[in-house]
């Protein structure tokens, strides 16, 4: 039976990626780290776009079970870790936290849905890191 957990993180940190193919390497070894697979043509893709007000990286991966995207605000204060990892298979919620650790967190708030039958989340955050 699928699990369908999708957990959501925002992520103030002091080291944010600002090169597309670091963020595409650390996607493939978070999803490495949380025992999923890629699919064929998956990615990582990975961008760093050039908006105004808008500045920073966004990435996706395609899982075999869904997908793990991250958006990295590198020119904010402080530079901000918007992320999402979606799977139908269980995974490990705190290595995707303890992934986040490169980057240097200095505040992670995050929501666990399951949705399997309904919508139940929980809601947990740390400052302290």
């Amino acid at each position: 039976m699928p699990e369908h957990k999708h957990l959501i993180i925002r992520a103030e940190v002091k080291k944010p990626f600002v090169e597309a193919d670091k963020a595409k390497k650390w996607l493939c070894d978070l999803v490495d780290e949380i025992g999923m697979n890629i699919t064929v043509n998956g990615g990582p893709h990975a961008d760093y776009v050039e908006k105004e007000g808008n500045c920073g990286i966004a990435a996706i991966v395609m899982i075999e079970t869904s997908h793990v995207a991250v958006h990295i605000w590198d020119k904010q204060q402080p530079p901000l870790v918007q992320m999402d990892v979606y799977s139908c298979s269980d995974y490990n919620e705190n290595a995707v936290l303890a992934f986040l650790s490169e980057m240097e967190p200095t505040k992670i708030e995050c929501i666990l849905i399951d949705r399997k039958n309904t919508l139940i989340y929980q809601s947990f955050s740390s400052s302290s890191l």
